[in-house]
């Protein structure tokens, strides 16, 4: 008889998230479900995936009753910039009173006040308030997220960033993926000399970061205000050359080419991509670039959402993200980020889970690992108190996860957990 260390069932929706990656097209609004059915977990893996009635009499340390729930994977969020500190609430004001977010950030607000908070913080102080938004996510059912560096904007600071990450990654239970963001904005002291902070990317900061293992993926902000084309390209190549995978920032305010550029270079990922072309959607479609959509960030700084349809469309792989940062998307709430894209963008519900889920372990290249439940794959799985998946979108605003297991351990739960013959 099969022994598990935990034992999720019987489940009255298992929404699994398996296949092939990345889902694309009209594969995005077929989502299967399973009702009755069970998931065991074995050090750390899911080990069983089936009805119910095969395991009911398996032993299990732990037993957890799914019944009339709803389980997902653990949710994925590809696009956030932890750890950062700092108080911004003051721009929210400014924007209501008609400020544009690079108005704010010329006048040394946005990003560079993160800096500066960042700049002065000591290791430990970043470390902790990186652990602090983790365990937010952990609430919302996200177990595992991309962060990035780019609030030093020096090599010093940027390698502190990209250690804490690392820290916060060992520490667990989530992981964590980490992105080298020198290139966010041109720092103060190299005002007017963005060429030369250029310079000190792609000469200093990019091979010292590769050589310490502290990043997977090199990211630009290519915009107007920013980076151009040619000093993102720049960047991005030293850093595939160096071997982090190259991701950006794309055609956020403006088109300034950024999805073409994506597409270009072979990036695994462009985000933002609010005003991308119907040219810079194409291109990235036959490159296989994910288009990662960030409708948290259109919501919060009151701008046109991106065309997800158009990226659907296209066949584009699309991921959705909170982007979480202190200036224009203070959230950890990817399933309300999810709600946006259903009712802001107009993907369906079904598109939406599969963007939170296997496509979004895809925009990180770890769909193999995690992302979807199937046999071998990491055991991260959320449990909600709905009857179907419909539901976590009919009553918006609702937050009804109600369990949330890491790597095969009970992380987090609205809801005593109990011994092996109990129910939760």
């Amino acid at each position: 008889m099969d022994s598990f260390d935990l034992l999720v069932g019987p489940i009255g929706c298992l929404v699994p998230c398996d296949g092939p990656a990345p889902r694309v097209g009209p594969a995005l609004r077929d989502l299967p479900t399973r009702s009755g059915a069970a998931v065991g977990v074995r050090e750390g893996r899911i080990a069983f995936v089936g009805p119910w009635a095969e395991v009911a009499d398996a032993r299990a340390s732990t037993r957890l009753d799914a019944t009339n729930r709803t389980v997902l994977p653990g949710l994925i969020d590809p696009h956030t910039h932890v750890p950062f500190l700092g108080d911004r609430s003051a721009e929210v004001r400014l924007r209501l009173e008609g400020k544009s977010y690079m108005e704010i950030g010329r006048a040394g607000g946005g990003i560079l006040s993160t800096m500066r908070s960042v700049r002065q913080a000591r290791e430990e102080a970043l470390f902790a308030a990186a652990c602090k938004t983790a365990h937010g996510f952990l609430r919302q059912g996200v177990t595992t997220f991309e962060a990035k560096s780019g609030y030093g904007l020096e090599p010093g600071t940027e390698e502190r960033q990209l250690r804490v990450l690392r820290r916060l990654d060992q520490r667990g239970p989530q992981r964590v993926v980490s992105t080298f963001l020198g290139a966010h904005f041109v720092p103060p002291e190299f005002k007017g000399e963005a060429d030369r902070y250029v310079d000190l990317i792609v000469e200093e900061m990019i091979p010292a970061i590769a050589a310490a293992g502290l990043a997977r993926f090199c990211d630009v902000f290519c915009e107007e205000g920013a980076f151009t084309v040619e000093q993102s390209r720049r960047i991005l190549v030293a850093g595939r050359s160096a071997g982090l995978l190259p991701r950006l920032h794309a055609d956020e305010i403006e088109d300034t080419g950024g999805a073409a550029l994506a597409a270009e270079v072979g990036a695994v990922s462009a985000d933002h991509l609010m005003a991308a072309s119907a040219e810079g959607i194409a291109a990235m479609a036959r490159a296989g670039v994910c288009a990662t959509l960030l409708p948290g960030t259109s919501f919060y700084l009151r701008k046109p959402y991106a065309p997800a349809r158009d990226f659907v469309e296209a066949g584009c792989p699309v991921a959705l993200s909170t982007d979480c940062n202190p200036g224009s998307s203070y959230t950890t709430n990817l399933l309300n980020v999810a709600t946006l894209a259903v009712f802001g963008m107009g993907l369906m519900p079904e598109e939406a889970l599969w963007a939170v889920t296997l496509n979004a372990a895809y925009a990180l290249r770890i769909h193999e690992e995690c992302g979807s439940l199937a046999v071998g794959r990491r055991a991260d799985l959320t449990v909600w108190d709905v009857p179907s998946y419909l539901h976590l979108f009919y009553p918006y605003g609702d937050m009804p996860l109600r369990t949330v297991i890491c790597q095969g351990r009970l992380s987090w739960s609205s809801c005593p957990v109990h011994g092996p013959e109990e129910r939760s």
